[in-house]
C-alpha cells in the first residue's frame, strides 16, 4: 500500500492488501508509528492478520479480532492499557476509513494527536 495507496501482499498469507482501511500499515502511519518516508520499507500486512494490533479496534463495522498469543492478549493485559490500546487504535482505524472516504493525500492521514 505503500505506493499511493496501491497495495501490496500481506507479509503474512500472501493476499493482496487492497485499501488502507485493511492495512496494519498505514494503521499504525495514521498513529504516529511509522512516518511518510518510512511506508515503502516497512511490511504490508492486513489487519486481521496483524491480531496483536486488530484485536484493540472495537467499532460495531469492524468485526472483532482476537489473539491467541498469550504474551500480546488482550484479555490478559492491565484493563487501563486495554482501555487506552482500544480508544487509540479505534480512532486511528475510523480515521483510515475516513481519509479512503474523503480522498486525502497520504501526508493528510495521521491524527493530529493520538493521546
Amino acid at each position: 500500500m505503500a505506493n499511493c495507496d496501491e497495495g501490496y501482499s500481506c507479509d503474512r498469507c500472501g493476499a493482496y492488501v487492497e485499501n488502507v482501511e485493511v492495512s496494519e500499515l498505514y494503521l499504525r502511519f495514521v498513529m504516529g508509528a511509522v512516518a511518510l518516508d518510512e511506508l515503502p520499507r516497512e511490511p504490508e500486512r492486513h489487519l486481521r492478520c496483524a491480531p496483536e494490533f486488530a484485536q484493540f479496534i472495537v467499532d460495531p463495522a469492524f468485526e472483532p479480532v482476537a489473539c491467541d498469543d498469550p504474551e500480546l492478549d488482550k484479555r490478559r493485559l492491565p484493563a487501563e492499557l486495554v482501555a487506552r490500546q482500544e480508544e487509540v487504535f479505534t480512532r486511528a482505524w475510523r480515521r483510515l476509513r475516513e481519509v479512503r472516504e474523503l480522498g486525502l493525500a497520504v501526508d493528510e492521514y495521521p491524527l493530529t494527536s493520538v493521546s
